[in-house]
C-alpha cells in the first residue's frame, strides 16, 4: 500500500520558487542550455541512427517508469522457462547515436549524469536524443543492448548474453497504474512472474547478506505551476523491478571481473564504530536489536511506515557511505565489492542519465561476443570514476539545494508556529542541536534546544527562520 503525505504550496509562493531556479542553478554552477554545436550534432544523430542488423521487435517489451518520465532507459519482458525464469531486458543503446570525441560525447563527460529538481531538470544528453530518438518510447523501433539472463528456480543466474538489436516497446506504463493493476487482479501474466523473480532475488540478497533502506521518498511535484511536497513509500513493483537492475548490474559485473577489464560501483564496509552508534541509536529509540541480529536483518525488520522507525532508517544511511567507482584493465583490485549488495555490481542500465552505462554496456557486448573492447573505452575508462564523483556531487547539492528552497518557501508565513514532530538525529559534537522531523506538513528540518535532545521522541518544536534566499529552516524545542 502507497502511503503519501502532502504539502501544496499556494501560487505565489509556486511562482516564487520557479522565479528562484535560475539564480540557484547559477550559484551552483550548473549547465543549463546545450551550445549550440552539441544540439546540431544530436539533431543529426537522431535522424542517423546506427541500427543493428538483429530485429527482435518480436520480444513483447514494456517500460516501467514515473508517468512523466520520457527519458527511457530500461524495457522488460520476464518469462518462465521450465522451472526456471529468462529476463529480456533492453537498454537504449546510446552509442548509436553518440561517436567518441564528438561534441555530445564531450558534453556528456563535462555533466556526468542527469540532475534532477522538480521541474528543472539539466539531462546528460539533449532532448532530441534523450527523450526522443534515443529513449526507448512505445510502437518506435529503437537500437538497443538486449540484455538476456536465464535464472534457475531459485533465482540464480545461469546464464547471461548481451548483444546489439532492434526493439519495440508496446507500451510505456507507470509504477501506481501496474500496482493497481496488480492489486485488483487485473495484470498480464508477466507481472506475477516479475514478482516471483523480483522476491526471490530479495530472497537470494538477504542470504548474501545484502541490505537497502526502504526509506519513504520525499519528493517535489509540479503541476500547473503548483509544487507539491510528498513523502511516498515505494510500490511493491518498483522493488521487483530494481531487483531487475540489480541482477543485470550484478551479470555485468561477473562478465567485467572474469574478463579482467570493466568498471565497477563499490561501497566499503560500515564501520564497526559506526554500527555500534546505531546499536546506541536503537537502544535510545526504544527498538529492540539484538546482538544476534544482523545489520541487514535489522534494516529489514523496520516499519518504514513507522515514524519512530523512520528515524532509525534515517540513523542508518550513516554506515551507507563512501560509494564510488574502480576501473580495471588486468587485475581487479582488492577493494571491489558493494557492501549494501553483498556482491560485485556495476551501473549498467541507465545510459540515457549517467554517462558511465554507456561505456560498462560497451564493454560487456564486447566480452559477449569475444571481440577487444573498443580502444575509446578503455582510452575514457581510467578516467571515469572521478568524472562520476564530480558529478554524483553535483547532483546532491542542486537536489537538496532544491528540496530547501521548497521547505523554506513552504514555512516562509509560518515563522514563530509550533509544530508535533520527532527528533530523528542528534549532531555528534553538540547534543542539542538534531533533526526534527515533522508530522504535517512532511519536512525534515534543523532544531535546536538549550538542552539535550530527546532522540526519537515526539516533541514540539517552533519555527523560528524560513528564509527562502538562504534556503534556511530552523526550529527550536518548544517548552
Amino acid at each position: 500500500m502507497t502511503t503519501t503525505r502532502r504539502l501544496r504550496l499556494p501560487a505565489p509562493q509556486a511562482t516564487a520558487l520557479a522565479s528562484g531556479m535560475a539564480g540557484l542553478q547559477s550559484e551552483l554552477g550548473l549547465p543549463s542550455e546545450f551550445p549550440p554545436e552539441v544540439e546540431q550534432a544530436a539533431t543529426v544523430a537522431a535522424a542517423n541512427p546506427r541500427l543493428p542488423d538483429q530485429d527482435r521487435t518480436d520480444i513483447e517489451f514494456v517500460t516501467i517508469d514515473p508517468p512523466d518520465a520520457m527519458d527511457l532507459d530500461q524495457a522488460m519482458f520476464v518469462e518462465r522457462i521450465g522451472d526456471g525464469y529468462r529476463v529480456h531486458y533492453a537498454i537504449a543503446d546510446v552509442a548509436a547515436f553518440v561517436t567518441a570525441g564528438d561534441a555530445i560525447d564531450l558534453e556528456t563527460h563535462r555533466r556526468g549524469e542527469t540532475l534532477y529538481g522538480a521541474d528543472a531538470k539539466i539531462p546528460l544528453h539533449p532532448r532530441a536524443l534523450s527523450e526522443d530518438a534515443a529513449s526507448l518510447l512505445p510502437d518506435q523501433v529503437r537500437p538497443a543492448l538486449l540484455w538476456t539472463i536465464e535464472l534457475d528456480a531459485s533465482g540464480e543466474g545461469t546464464a547471461v548474453d548481451v548483444r546489439r538489436a532492434r526493439i519495440r516497446s508496446r507500451a510505456k506504463l507507470d509504477y501506481a497504474g501496474v500496482q493497481q493493476q496488480i492489486d485488483s487482479g487485473k495484470a498480464g501474466p508477466m507481472w506475477a512472474v516479475l514478482r516471483e523473480i523480483g522476491e526471490l532475488r530479495k530472497q537470494r540478497e538477504q542470504r548474501r547478506g545484502g541490505v537497502s533502506l526502504p526509506l519513504p521518498e520525499q519528493e517535489i511535484r509540479v503541476e500547473d505551476g503548483r509544487w507539491t511536497l510528498e513523502f511516498r513509500a515505494r510500490h511493491p513493483v518498483e522493488d521487483w523491478n530494481e531487483q531487475i537492475s540489480l541482477l543485470t548490474g550484478m551479470a555485468a559485473a561477473h562478465l567485467m571481473v572474469e574478463h579482467g577489464v570493466g568498471l565497477l560501483r563499490t561501497l566499503p564496509e560500515a564501520d564497526p564504530r559506526a554500527l555500534a552508534r546505531l546499536h546506541r541509536t536503537a537502544l535510545a529509540l526504544g527498538i529492540d536489536w539484538p546482538r544476534s541480529r544482523s545489520y541487514p536483518d535489522f534494516i529489514r525488520s523496520l516499519d518504514p511506515a513507522n515514524p519512530r522507525d523512520i528515524a532509525m532508517m534515517t540513523a542508518c544511511t550513516t554506515v551507507l557511505r563512501g560509494a564510488g567507482y574502480v576501473a580495471f584493465d588486468g587485475a581487479v583490485p582488492d577493494e571491489s565489492r558493494h557492501s549494501a549488495l553483498a556482491a560485485q555490481y556495476t551501473h549498467v542500465t541507465a545510459p540515457l542519465r549517467r554517462l558511465v552505462d554507456r561505456y560498462t554496456g560497451e564493454t560487456c557486448v564486447a566480452l559477449c561476443a569475444g571481440t577487444p573492447v573498443p580502444q575509446w573505452v578503455l582510452d575514457a575508462l581510467p578516467g571515469l570514476p572521478a568524472t562520476m564523483q564530480e558529478s554524483a556531487r553535483r547532483a546532491s547539492r542542486y537536489e537538496n539545494a532544491i528540496l530547501d528552497l521548497a521547505e523554506a518557501a513552504a514555512l516562509a508565513s509560518r515563522v514563530g508556529e509550533v509544530f508535533d514532530g520527532a527528533i530523528v538525529e542528534i549532531d555528534k559534537k553538540d547534543p542539542q542541536q538534531g533533526e526534527v522531523m515533522l508530522r504535517e506538513p512532511a519536512i525534515l528540518a534543523r532544531v535546536a534546544a538549550n538542552r539535550g535532545l530527546p532522540l526519537g521522541e515526539q516533541v514540539r518544536v517552533r519555527l523560528v527562520e524560513a528564509d527562502p534566499a538562504t534556503r534556511r529552516i530552523r526550529f527550536e524545542l518548544a517548552g
